[in-house]
């Protein structure tokens, strides 16, 4: 038996040891490769930089037409900055008419903020003022080429496809000689993106609109044309850009906070705990091995705020042992054996542990549900380190502290803290 339970120790110190050394380093066998956690898990606007934007509806609607313009305004926000080709935006609502726009690593802040900032409806409007499209009408809209030349290529609905029609067939330069009286302005938030002229009837709810444009010029045409028209007015209230560098600085002492937190906290449990300490420190890499693993599994998002819900999760998972241990001691004390003592101070440890970890994690689901952007960073943090160190403190602790008991080293009571 205690040479079962000593090969078990240490091959659990062995598959620790490796998970920690691949979470670190990352890993290669083969043709297959682990990247690092600090590879593997995405990071927030506050760790890699980039810009955010709060937007305010401007309405007197409520209740249900509220929370349908806001999410039809979110729906059309998604569209635009996801024909940006940013990566990892995040778009949600803020309170009752607030909608918040995070884009993170974006590398032209200015220019991200203006393409998502025209907030008015998109129209195509002819010389004399005649509306003949709006955004709405609009089903695609993709750059392609013309004769070499970047052009924007559209795509409209059958209702926009036939009012189209009639308009530049009245357009027709067969009816409107001058070039003037043949434009049709493409208007955003009272402002023309571009002026085209009609030179023949366009049918079948296709057109390209074509001129000496740059590639860019042409994307970022076709990107607020395909935005679609937004259903309400928004005025920007808030804004903020953060740099890279920023962004890096703050992670890099963030993480050198957690580093040398995370080692005192071990140095206190292996002097004043002795061998639960030990016990309790493998635990604790195992502890923190489950939470990253399971962020980066559920392709959660790291921000600063999450780091500090790491941190003080890893004070709970080292609190729960701490409870553990003064029972432990007290039966100890009291003349129990150690294989007794175990048992009974985990059973006498359960109850508080459960009621102060389910009380927590419900503070935890209720910034889940009711915050946004890194509050809701914290809580997914939070809500995961709750689970593993309640799992870590009750299964993981108690069973190597039963491995060792087995591998009768010691039956000195001061080994165990008493």
């Amino acid at each position: 038996m205690r040479v079962k339970n000593a090969i078990i120790f240490i091959l659990l110190i062995a598959l620790v040891s490796l998970a920690a050394f691949t979470a670190l380093f990352g890993l290669e066998v083969g043709d297959r490769s682990i990247r690092p956690i600090s590879q593997s898990m995405k990071q927030g606007l506050d760790l890699q930089g980039g810009v955010y934007v709060v937007y305010e509806a401007k309405t007197n609607l409520t209740g249900v037409e509220l929370d349908r313009t806001i999410d039809q305004t979110i729906g059309i926000f998604n569209r635009r900055v996801n024909a940006l080709g940013l990566t990892e935006p995040i778009i949600v609502r803020e309170g009752d008419k607030r909608i918040r726009v995070e884009l993170p690593g974006v590398e032209n802040a200015q220019e991200a903020i203006d393409l998502i900032g025209q907030t008015a409806q998109l129209r195509f409007i002819t010389f004399d003022g005649e509306e003949v499209l709006t955004g709405a009408n609009v089903r695609k809209a993709e750059v392609n080429f013309v004769d070499g030349s970047p052009s924007v290529g559209l795509e409209l609905d059958s209702e926009g496809a036939n009012s189209f029609s009639e308009a530049t067939g009245r357009l027709d330069r067969d009816y409107a000689p001058r070039a003037q009286e043949r434009t049709i302005f493409i208007v955003l938030d009272d402002e023309v993106i571009s002026d085209p002229v009609v030179t023949e009837r366009i049918t079948g709810g296709r057109a390209n609109i074509t001129g000496r444009f740059s590639m860019e010029y042409a994307s970022n045409l076709a990107t607020l044309i395909r935005g679609g028209a937004l259903p309400v007015d928004l005025e920007e209230i808030e804004s903020s850009t953060i740099t890279a560098t920023l962004g890096v600085n703050a992670l890099n002492r963030s993480v050198q906070a957690a580093q040398i937190g995370i080692i005192l906290v071990l140095l206190f449990m292996l002097v004043y705990y002795r061998l639960p300490g030990i016990v309790a420190n493998l635990a604790l890499v195992i502890y923190i091995l489950i939470v990253l693993g399971t962020l980066v599994a559920l392709n959660a998002t790291l921000t600063l705020p999450g780091i500090a819900a790491l941190i003080l999760s890893v004070g709970m998972a080292v609190d729960a042992n701490v409870i553990i241990f003064e029972r432990l001691k007290e039966e100890l004390r009291a003349g129990k054996t150690i294989r007794a003592s175990i048992d009974s101070g985990f059973k006498r440890a359960f109850r508080t542990i459960i009621d102060a970890n389910i009380t927590t994690l419900i503070a935890g689901m209720v910034l889940y549900q009711f915050g946004t952007g890194p509050i809701r960073g914290f809580a997914v943090t939070l809500i995961v380190g709750i689970i593993a160190s309640m799992f870590t403190a009750i299964v993981i602790t108690k069973f190597i502290l039963k491995l060792l008991v087995g591998m009768n080293l010691t039956k000195n009571n001061k080994l165990f803290g008493a």
